[in-house]
């Protein structure tokens, strides 16, 4: 429960920060038609439902950088294993909101027995499942009743019904969607409102509204969703009445906005509670929006259609990482990366693994894995090689120990809360009589034998520089533990 909520608070993040750019694109678009915001919207949609996308240099969200997840296929904000993290990792992919984050999350108590933001998250867990529960009913409940109150609807052709116990026209129903109209309409309004309710049905909107308030209650506790979710309705309102000026023409425009005012003072409340159903919805909204719209020229309607399309691709893509860059290194060390790639956590997968790769490895060994312990204290880093030299001098050098050490003192000063680094090696080559190597350095051990926390020297690249300085005057022979 607690993973999948986790998950679902992720999710969530991603759609909200889709949801921020497609309202803005909305303010930019607003001469455009309602259709192109309305299609937007499926960029919402479809960062709530798929939980993975491809990388692309395209992608919006590398304008927050988020740095943890950047080309990775899930934008996991919250880790899963965040729980039982010494020091909670949060990427919100702004600098300040994740500072903020941090310093508003419980860490965890060393003699504690539980991590008191394991048990808020479960909590949390416990209080989403329950909302979206009474959403479900609540949803299912308005919809039986609307259902209810046509069940005495007369038909009048194909699957048009008339009833008195409605004010306002709509359309119900999953499998075999039924348009239902207040009794009493006059000719010159009933041919444009059924063509709007016909271009719901043929869009296959009694659908589409349905399965976005489905998602509304599964993240019913993110705000920006219920305002995504009224937008979205607003705009699949006002796309349907600019179908019907399309297809009738201008000259109903104050016919058409005359009916819908009509209707909606005449409405009850049936519809108000139920997602499920249409209805004659912002209404003084829509009449502004019919008075004002001009139908575009082909051309603009081609660029629009351009621009719809490049903003769905970028709102649904992942960032891809940027190219690695060559570097100078300081005695084999890429300084910048190591900086770049300091974290507070050693749940940070990417960036540790950054820092694995901004250091030299060991002569004749190849990483072949990378192993974090981040679920109870002692916080571990585990690297794995595999000897792929057979020559004995690199035989010797990685038996030694040396290059060990030393990557272990800097990822020790470079990681904030991690305790201890394992450097495990296989020896698979055809010399090898299977031996296997393993050398661990704790934090106390190192700190020890170094005189103070290593960690005050890795403020910048000048702290490091200096730092590497004196590990090449080091010897490491009492404080490695080869097994």
């Amino acid at each position: 429960m607690t993973n999948l909520f986790l998950s679902i608070l992720s999710m969530s993040i991603t759609a909200s920060y889709v949801a921020f750019a497609v309202m803005i694109a909305r303010c930019l678009l607003r001469r455009a038609p309602k259709l192109f915001s309305y299609i937007l919207w499926s960029a919402v949609i479809i960062r709530l439902v798929i939980p993975t996308s491809f990388a692309s240099s395209f992608s919006i969200l590398r304008l927050l950088q988020p740095e943890a997840q950047a080309g990775t296929s899930f934008m996991e904000f919250m880790p899963q294993g965040m729980g039982m993290q010494k020091s909670p990792v949060v990427e919100a992919g702004i600098s300040r909101i994740s500072t903020f984050v941090y310093s508003s999350l419980p860490g965890a108590a060393s003699m504690a027995s539980v991590n008191p933001l394991q048990i808020l998250i479960e909590i949390g867990s416990i209080i989403w499942i329950t909302g979206a529960a009474l959403l479900f009913l609540y949803s299912v409940s308005s919809y039986l009743k609307i259902r209810a109150k046509v069940r005495t609807a007369t038909l009048v052709k194909d699957n048009i019904y008339e009833t008195d116990q409605i004010a306002t026209p709509f359309v119900c129903g999953f499998l075999k969607p039924t348009i239902y109209l207040p009794t009493g309409m006059g000719e010159h309004e009933l041919s444009y409102i059924l063509l709007h309710e016909q271009t719901h049905i043929r869009r296959r909107d009694y659908l589409i509204k349905p399965f976005a308030f489905m998602l509304l209650i599964v993240h019913w506790f993110n705000p920006l969703m219920w305002l995504s979710y009224a937008h979205m309705s607003k705009d699949m309102e006002m796309s349907c009445d600019e179908s019907v000026i399309n297809k009738m023409g201008q000259q109903i425009k104050g016919s058409y906005s005359t009916s819908l005012l009509s209707l909606s003072m005449g409405r009850s409340g049936l519809l108000t509670g139920s997602p499920l159903a249409f209805g004659e919805r912002n209404v003084k909204a829509r009449i502004q929006h019919i008075l004002a719209y001009r139908q575009p020229s082909s051309r603009m309607m081609a660029v629009y259609m351009l621009v719809i399309a490049a903003l769905v691709v970028g709102c649904t893509a992942n960032p891809k990482p940027p190219l690695p860059i060559s570097q100078p290194t300081y005695f084999g060390y890429h300084l910048d990366k190591l900086i770049k790639n300091k974290t507070l956590y050693v749940g940070n997968h990417v960036k540790v693994g950054g820092l694995i790769g901004g250091m030299p490895k060991p002569a004749g060994l190849e990483v072949t894995g990378l192993e974090l312990q981040t679920k109870a204290q002692p916080y571990g880093v585990t690297i794995n090689y595999v000897r792929s030299d057979s020559t004995e001098a690199a035989k010797e050098g990685a038996i030694s120990g040396e290059a060990f050490y030393r990557n272990s003192l800097l990822l020790l000063s470079l990681i904030d809360n991690v305790d201890s680094i394992t450097h495990s090696m296989v020896d698979n080559t055809d010399l090898s009589d299977g031996a296997a190597y393993s050398y661990t350095f704790t934090r106390e051990q190192v700190n020890q034998r170094f005189g103070e926390d290593v960690r005050n020297h890795a403020a910048d690249e000048a702290s490091l520089r200096q730092l590497i300085d004196r590990l090449n005057g080091l010897s490491i022979k009492e404080a490695s533990n080869p097994g």
